[in-house]
């Protein structure tokens, strides 16, 4: 905990942003740190609530330990904070900026909804380590002589392999993209997290040993059978990269996208690389100057959203098909889990249009190009509503509406029907394997992150990553001094 009263005698206070009309020029990140005293103020503030929820199974999938870090914290004991947090989570400065904060909606302080800013406290934490020199690479003292292939260098991957690495073994990350990171580097637009920090958690694990292998796409450049015969065991972390069907009618006029590849190849720009790809449209997707419509209310749509006005769009909608959450959420019902409730992110704030509880009934244009999108308003299941329909103008639309499950090309067409796949509750397909030992139905063969449970969240995928790098590490040795 922080200070005894401090929940009491301190206001919550959280990171400001940049004004609307400054940060939409430019795809940097927009946040202004606050200072080492704020934060310490605001660590404060962590009260002995007896339970910590925060750290709980309904807080933080990785169990950070916030209490402690915050006491740390607010005693002016920043390297211990530091070293506490990493303890847990690999890459906190991934956290600190583009999770949703379930540990907040969990704290117990969040029931006058005044939660302590656990966030605003672990980015600073995150960032001090930088500025203080902390990040450093941690070689093992000796190898194992075993070696693990890592499919994907995505949070799950990166994790895993770190921690495989860190106890001796050789770890080879096998990354189809030009660079390591996953939808991290170029499914996550730059003003929410700048990429640099991934390059420097690749080098700081390339000084642990980690070898990455980019360009690589396996099952397609190189089979997934060498890998197997070649390594003592092979991690799968492929992500979740299969665009939901919308099955809406137009779907295929010019200027019609999944979301995806809009913000990969707007990533590409800032990182100055080559946006033509076989895996992607060959023509340029840009918004400047022009109507957009996106479909879907989750973070990929709101990603699509805040590219959108730096691309200079004249005019942003969002369609949602859920109705309009309430403002404030009944406490007694949800606490501590996450709540059904209003939020506008960054980018709706920069001056989406939002319609709730609205169907997008198909995209009409003319001479194959995209004029506008028609809609109508629906009942509580979800049921067109006669008589309400009415037509959005649009020059670009984008469907943003979830992921299905890993992409068929590479590595599942080639283990096929060896490979058992299952479907969750949200009928996405996924690689079937516990989270216990993470093997797959193929020998030698693991599989963690979303690729195994789903679309889900990077601070879900880091967990995966770090248990699966402990049953792997366990599997080869006999046992593991790894966390789970």
């Amino acid at each position: 905990m922080g200070k005894v009263t401090g929940f009491l005698e301190i206001d919550r206070q959280v990171h400001k942003y940049q004004p609307a009309s400054d940060r939409i020029r430019h795809f940097r990140e927009f946040t202004l740190p606050m200072s080492d005293k704020e934060v310490e103020k605001q660590a404060a503030r962590c009260m002995d609530c007896g339970v910590p929820f925060c750290h709980g199974p309904t807080g933080c999938p990785i169990h950070n330990q916030i209490p402690d870090w915050n006491d740390l914290v607010y005693n002016g004991d920043w390297e211990g904070a530091i070293r506490n947090l990493h303890t847990t989570n690999n890459f906190p400065e991934f956290t600190g900026r583009i999770c949703p904060a379930p540990c907040e909606e969990a704290c117990t302080l969040n029931l006058e909804d005044i939660p302590v800013a656990i966030k605003t406290v672990e980015q600073a934490l995150a960032d001090k380590a930088y500025e203080l020199g902390l990040v450093r690479p941690q070689p093992p003292e000796k190898k194992t002589g075993k070696s693990v292939a890592i499919i994907g260098s995505g949070p799950a991957g990166m994790a895993a392999a770190q921690q495989l690495a860190r106890v001796g073994h050789d770890v080879h990350v096998y990354e189809r993209e030009s660079k390591p990171g996953g939808l991290m580097r170029f499914g996550i637009p730059d003003f929410k997290m700048e990429k640099h920090f991934i390059d420097r958690r690749v080098e700081q694990m390339q000084g642990e040993g980690v070898t990455f292998f980019c360009g690589v796409d396996i099952g397609t450049d190189k089979p997934v059978e060498t890998l197997i015969a070649d390594y003592d065991a092979v991690l799968y972390c492929g992500g979740s990269e299969t665009p939901r069907p919308a099955g809406i009618p137009g779907a295929d006029l010019h200027g019609v996208h999944d979301a995806m590849p809009y913000l990969v190849q707007q990533n590409k720009r800032v990182g100055k690389e080559d946006i033509a790809s076989v895996a992607w449209p060959s023509e340029a997707i840009v918004a400047g100057g022009k109507h957009v419509v996106v479909v879907g209310g989750g973070d990929t749509a709101s990603d699509c959203v805040g590219t959108a006005f730096r691309q200079g769009a004249v005019r942003v909608t969002q369609l949602d098909i859920r109705p309009q959450p309430p403002e404030k959420e009944d406490k007694l019902a949800v606490w501590p889990y996450w709540a059904t409730k209003m939020r506008t992110s960054s980018s709706q704030a920069e001056g989406a249009e939002r319609e709730f509880q609205v169907a997008t009934l198909e995209f009409i244009g003319e001479d194959g190009e995209l004029t506008g999108v028609k809609c109508c308003e629906v009942d509580e299941r979800r049921q067109p509503i006669a008589g309400t329909e009415f037509v959005i103008r649009a020059d670009l639309a984008f469907i943003a509406i979830g992921f299905a499950g890993p992409r068929q090309a590479g590595v599942l067409s080639e283990l096929g029907e060896r490979l058992k796949i299952v479907k969750d509750s949200r009928r996405s397909t996924n690689v079937a394997a516990n989270d216990l030992d993470y093997r797959t139905s193929v020998g030698k063969f693991y599989t963690a992150g979303d690729v195994r449970r789903g679309q889900s969240l990077v601070v879900w995928a880091i967990r995966e990553g770090r248990q699966a790098a402990r049953a792997i590490d366990e599997s080869l040795m006999g046992s593991s001094v790894l966390p789970r």
